[in-house]
Protein backbone atom coordinates (compact mmCIF):
# COMPACT_ATOMS: atom_id res chain seq x y z
CA UNK A 1 0.00 0.00 0.00
CA UNK A 2 1.14 3.29 -0.90
CA UNK A 3 1.35 6.89 1.00
CA UNK A 4 0.32 9.63 -1.05
CA UNK A 5 3.34 11.23 -1.71
CA UNK A 6 4.35 7.68 -3.31
CA UNK A 7 1.28 7.05 -5.14
CA UNK A 8 1.89 10.83 -6.57
CA UNK A 9 5.29 9.86 -7.44
CA UNK A 10 3.68 6.86 -9.01
CA UNK A 11 1.32 8.33 -11.27
CA UNK A 12 3.52 11.25 -12.57
CA UNK A 13 1.64 14.09 -10.51
CA UNK A 14 2.44 16.40 -7.35
CA UNK A 15 0.89 15.21 -3.87
CA UNK A 16 -0.89 18.62 -4.32
CA UNK A 17 -2.59 17.45 -7.49
CA UNK A 18 -3.60 14.43 -5.61
CA UNK A 19 -5.08 16.64 -2.83
CA UNK A 20 -7.13 18.81 -4.96
CA UNK A 21 -8.55 15.44 -6.78
CA UNK A 22 -9.54 14.48 -3.40
CA UNK A 23 -11.50 18.00 -2.72
CA UNK A 24 -13.14 18.48 -6.18
CA UNK A 25 -14.44 14.50 -5.98
CA UNK A 26 -11.93 12.76 -8.71
CA UNK A 27 -10.27 11.00 -6.59
CA UNK A 28 -11.69 8.95 -3.24
CA UNK A 29 -9.69 9.82 0.07
CA UNK A 30 -9.19 6.82 2.00
CA UNK A 31 -9.65 6.55 5.57
CA UNK A 32 -6.82 6.78 8.16
CA UNK A 33 -4.73 3.55 9.12
CA UNK A 34 -3.84 2.92 12.66
CA UNK A 35 -0.25 4.18 12.13
CA UNK A 36 -2.27 7.63 10.71
CA UNK A 37 -1.26 7.40 7.40
CA UNK A 38 -3.36 7.20 4.50
CA UNK A 39 -2.54 4.29 2.44
CA UNK A 40 -3.53 3.57 -1.58
CA UNK A 41 -4.03 0.55 -3.40
CA UNK A 42 -3.36 -0.59 -6.54
CA UNK A 43 -7.26 0.78 -7.95
CA UNK A 44 -6.27 4.21 -6.89
CA UNK A 45 -3.29 4.31 -8.72
CA UNK A 46 -4.86 3.37 -11.77
CA UNK A 47 -7.35 6.10 -11.52
CA UNK A 48 -5.01 9.04 -10.85
CA UNK A 49 -3.26 7.55 -14.05
CA UNK A 50 -6.31 7.59 -15.76
CA UNK A 51 -7.39 11.47 -14.28
CA UNK A 52 -3.76 12.66 -15.03
CA UNK A 53 -4.04 11.64 -18.45
CA UNK A 54 -7.19 13.16 -19.02
CA UNK A 55 -6.55 16.13 -17.63
CA UNK A 56 -3.09 16.63 -19.75
CA UNK A 57 -5.67 16.43 -22.11
CA UNK A 58 -7.05 19.18 -21.80
CA UNK A 59 -10.12 17.20 -20.47
CA UNK A 60 -12.17 19.72 -17.85
CA UNK A 61 -11.84 18.80 -14.24
CA UNK A 62 -15.45 19.09 -14.41
CA UNK A 63 -16.03 16.32 -16.93
CA UNK A 64 -13.22 13.77 -15.90
CA UNK A 65 -15.75 12.50 -13.64
CA UNK A 66 -18.58 11.70 -15.87
CA UNK A 67 -15.76 9.88 -18.66
CA UNK A 68 -14.54 8.09 -15.84
CA UNK A 69 -17.84 6.98 -14.68
CA UNK A 70 -19.14 6.15 -18.81
CA UNK A 71 -19.53 2.94 -20.47
CA UNK A 72 -17.28 2.42 -23.91
CA UNK A 73 -19.78 3.85 -26.33
CA UNK A 74 -20.20 7.04 -24.08
CA UNK A 75 -16.11 7.72 -23.09
CA UNK A 76 -15.45 7.08 -27.25
CA UNK A 77 -17.74 9.47 -27.89
CA UNK A 78 -16.36 12.09 -25.11
CA UNK A 79 -12.82 11.10 -26.59
CA UNK A 80 -14.27 11.88 -29.97
CA UNK A 81 -15.42 15.80 -28.90
CA UNK A 82 -11.91 16.16 -26.66
CA UNK A 83 -9.83 15.33 -30.09
CA UNK A 84 -12.32 17.94 -32.63
CA UNK A 85 -11.13 20.76 -29.46
CA UNK A 86 -7.86 19.61 -29.57
CA UNK A 87 -7.72 20.05 -33.22
CA UNK A 88 -9.21 23.36 -33.47
CA UNK A 89 -7.08 24.50 -30.66
CA UNK A 90 -3.79 23.38 -32.63
CA UNK A 91 -5.11 25.32 -35.68
CA UNK A 92 -5.67 28.64 -33.44
CA UNK A 93 -1.75 27.96 -32.04
CA UNK A 94 -0.75 27.65 -35.58
CA UNK A 95 -2.32 30.98 -36.57
CA UNK A 96 -0.89 32.66 -33.75
CA UNK A 97 2.40 31.19 -34.36
CA UNK A 98 2.60 32.65 -37.83
CA UNK A 99 1.24 36.15 -36.56
CA UNK A 100 3.76 35.80 -33.69
CA UNK A 101 6.79 34.83 -36.32
CA UNK A 102 5.58 37.85 -37.75
CA UNK A 103 6.95 40.18 -34.51
CA UNK A 104 10.21 39.21 -35.80
CA UNK A 105 10.08 40.87 -39.62
CA UNK A 106 9.41 44.36 -37.58
CA UNK A 107 7.29 45.82 -39.77
CA UNK A 108 5.63 43.48 -41.82
CA UNK A 109 3.24 42.84 -39.30
CA UNK A 110 0.16 44.09 -40.64
CA UNK A 111 1.60 45.99 -42.97
CA UNK A 112 1.50 44.92 -47.13
CA UNK A 113 4.99 44.69 -48.98
CA UNK A 114 4.18 48.36 -50.81
CA UNK A 115 4.31 49.75 -47.44
CA UNK A 116 7.61 47.67 -46.23
CA UNK A 117 9.70 49.05 -49.23
CA UNK A 118 8.27 52.41 -48.65
CA UNK A 119 9.57 52.44 -45.84
CA UNK A 120 13.15 51.08 -46.35
CA UNK A 121 13.20 53.74 -48.69
CA UNK A 122 12.95 55.87 -45.90
CA UNK A 123 15.31 54.76 -44.07
CA UNK A 124 17.78 55.33 -47.26
CA UNK A 125 17.59 58.97 -47.27
CA UNK A 126 18.40 59.43 -43.83
CA UNK A 127 15.03 58.56 -41.72
CA UNK A 128 15.68 58.03 -38.34
CA UNK A 129 14.17 54.87 -36.55
CA UNK A 130 11.84 56.66 -34.30
CA UNK A 131 10.27 58.50 -37.51
CA UNK A 132 10.00 55.25 -39.66
CA UNK A 133 8.41 53.67 -36.38
CA UNK A 134 6.12 56.50 -36.06
CA UNK A 135 5.65 56.20 -40.23
CA UNK A 136 4.76 52.78 -39.60
CA UNK A 137 2.28 52.75 -36.95
CA UNK A 138 0.08 55.34 -39.27
CA UNK A 139 0.13 52.68 -42.05
CA UNK A 140 -0.69 50.30 -39.76
CA UNK A 141 -4.31 52.36 -39.80
CA UNK A 142 -4.68 53.33 -43.20
CA UNK A 143 -4.18 49.55 -44.13
CA UNK A 144 -6.80 48.77 -41.42
CA UNK A 145 -9.30 51.38 -42.94
CA UNK A 146 -8.60 50.79 -46.84
CA UNK A 147 -6.31 47.91 -47.37
CA UNK A 148 -7.31 48.13 -51.25
CA UNK A 149 -6.15 51.34 -51.16
CA UNK A 150 -2.67 50.53 -50.55
CA UNK A 151 -1.07 50.33 -53.80
CA UNK A 152 -3.17 53.38 -55.38
CA UNK A 153 -1.28 55.62 -52.90
CA UNK A 154 2.05 54.18 -52.83
CA UNK A 155 3.39 55.21 -56.35
CA UNK A 156 2.65 58.97 -55.70
CA UNK A 157 4.63 58.39 -52.12
CA UNK A 158 7.26 57.20 -53.25
CA UNK A 159 7.96 59.48 -56.12
CA UNK A 160 8.10 62.69 -53.29
CA UNK A 161 11.25 60.55 -52.19
CA UNK A 162 13.04 61.83 -55.20
CA UNK A 163 12.78 65.40 -53.82
CA UNK A 164 15.07 67.16 -52.39
CA UNK A 165 12.85 69.42 -50.08
CA UNK A 166 10.89 66.36 -48.84
CA UNK A 167 14.05 64.85 -47.82
CA UNK A 168 15.25 67.51 -45.79
CA UNK A 169 12.15 67.37 -44.38
CA UNK A 170 12.04 63.82 -43.16
CA UNK A 171 15.72 64.37 -41.74
CA UNK A 172 15.22 67.70 -39.89
CA UNK A 173 11.94 65.98 -38.67
CA UNK A 174 13.85 62.95 -37.78
CA UNK A 175 16.88 65.19 -35.90
CA UNK A 176 13.93 66.53 -33.75
CA UNK A 177 12.43 63.44 -32.83
CA UNK A 178 15.77 61.99 -31.62
CA UNK A 179 16.40 65.25 -29.42
CA UNK A 180 15.38 66.66 -26.31
CA UNK A 181 14.88 69.81 -27.35
CA UNK A 182 11.82 71.38 -26.63
CA UNK A 183 8.55 72.99 -28.32
CA UNK A 184 11.61 76.29 -29.05
CA UNK A 185 13.72 73.80 -31.12
CA UNK A 186 14.69 76.42 -34.23
CA UNK A 187 14.33 73.27 -36.43
CA UNK A 188 10.30 73.23 -36.09
CA UNK A 189 10.25 76.71 -38.01
CA UNK A 190 12.72 74.97 -40.10
CA UNK A 191 10.60 72.26 -40.87
CA UNK A 192 7.01 73.82 -41.13
CA UNK A 193 8.89 76.26 -43.36
CA UNK A 194 9.39 72.73 -45.66
CA UNK A 195 6.11 71.54 -45.52
CA UNK A 196 4.01 75.01 -45.91
CA UNK A 197 6.31 75.49 -49.04
CA UNK A 198 5.25 71.62 -50.15
CA UNK A 199 1.76 71.97 -49.51
CA UNK A 200 1.80 75.54 -51.31
CA UNK A 201 3.35 74.14 -54.48
CA UNK A 202 1.12 70.90 -54.58
CA UNK A 203 -1.73 72.84 -54.32
CA UNK A 204 -1.18 75.56 -56.60
CA UNK A 205 0.72 72.51 -58.95
CA UNK A 206 -2.17 70.94 -58.97
CA UNK A 207 -0.58 67.97 -58.53
CA UNK A 208 -3.19 66.90 -55.49
CA UNK A 209 -6.39 68.09 -54.93
CA UNK A 210 -6.76 69.14 -50.89
CA UNK A 211 -9.93 68.17 -51.21
CA UNK A 212 -10.25 65.29 -52.91
CA UNK A 213 -13.41 62.83 -52.03
CA UNK A 214 -10.90 59.97 -52.81
CA UNK A 215 -9.07 60.43 -49.25
CA UNK A 216 -12.38 61.37 -47.49
CA UNK A 217 -12.34 57.80 -45.84
CA UNK A 218 -8.86 57.41 -44.79
CA UNK A 219 -8.91 58.37 -40.83
CA UNK A 220 -7.07 61.40 -41.59
CA UNK A 221 -8.28 62.56 -37.19
CA UNK A 222 -6.75 59.42 -36.26
CA UNK A 223 -3.52 60.15 -38.11
CA UNK A 224 -2.92 63.56 -36.72
CA UNK A 225 -3.80 62.44 -33.36
CA UNK A 226 -0.93 59.51 -33.87
CA UNK A 227 1.45 62.32 -34.55
CA UNK A 228 0.66 64.49 -31.23
CA UNK A 229 0.71 60.97 -29.28
CA UNK A 230 3.76 59.80 -31.08
CA UNK A 231 5.70 63.14 -29.75
CA UNK A 232 4.00 65.94 -28.23
CA UNK A 233 6.05 68.69 -30.36
CA UNK A 234 4.12 68.15 -32.90
CA UNK A 235 1.29 69.94 -31.77
CA UNK A 236 3.93 72.87 -31.81
CA UNK A 237 4.77 72.31 -35.55
CA UNK A 238 0.97 71.72 -36.18
CA UNK A 239 0.48 75.52 -34.89
CA UNK A 240 3.45 76.78 -36.48
CA UNK A 241 1.94 75.44 -40.10
CA UNK A 242 -1.55 77.68 -38.87
CA UNK A 243 0.65 80.63 -38.76
CA UNK A 244 1.72 79.80 -42.35
CA UNK A 245 -1.75 79.14 -43.21
CA UNK A 246 -2.04 75.60 -43.13
CA UNK A 247 -3.97 73.64 -41.00
CA UNK A 248 -3.86 69.77 -40.16
CA UNK A 249 -0.80 67.11 -40.48
CA UNK A 250 -1.82 64.16 -42.62
CA UNK A 251 -4.08 66.53 -44.68
CA UNK A 252 -3.13 69.48 -44.93
CA UNK A 253 -5.98 71.94 -45.66
CA UNK A 254 -5.71 75.67 -46.71
CA UNK A 255 -6.86 78.46 -44.10
CA UNK A 256 -8.60 81.50 -46.20
CA UNK A 257 -5.55 83.56 -44.54
CA UNK A 258 -2.77 83.10 -42.34
CA UNK A 259 -3.45 84.23 -38.82
CA UNK A 260 -1.99 87.71 -38.00
CA UNK A 261 1.17 88.14 -37.08
CA UNK A 262 2.85 85.83 -39.93
CA UNK A 263 5.20 87.26 -41.99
Amino acid sequence: MLTIGQLAAYAGVTVRAVRHYHQVGLLPEPERDASGYRRYGPKAVVSLIKIRTLANAGVPLSRIGQMLEADAPTFAEAVHRIDSHLRDEIERLETSRKQIAQLTAGDSLALPPEVISYLDRLREIGASERMVGGERDGWILVAARSPDRIREFMPGKLAQLDDPQVVRLYRVLSEIFESDAGDDDPRLEEAADIMACLAEQAYTSGEINLGEEAYDDLPHDLLDALAVESDPRTQRLQDLMRKRGWAGWNRMERLAEPPDGYN
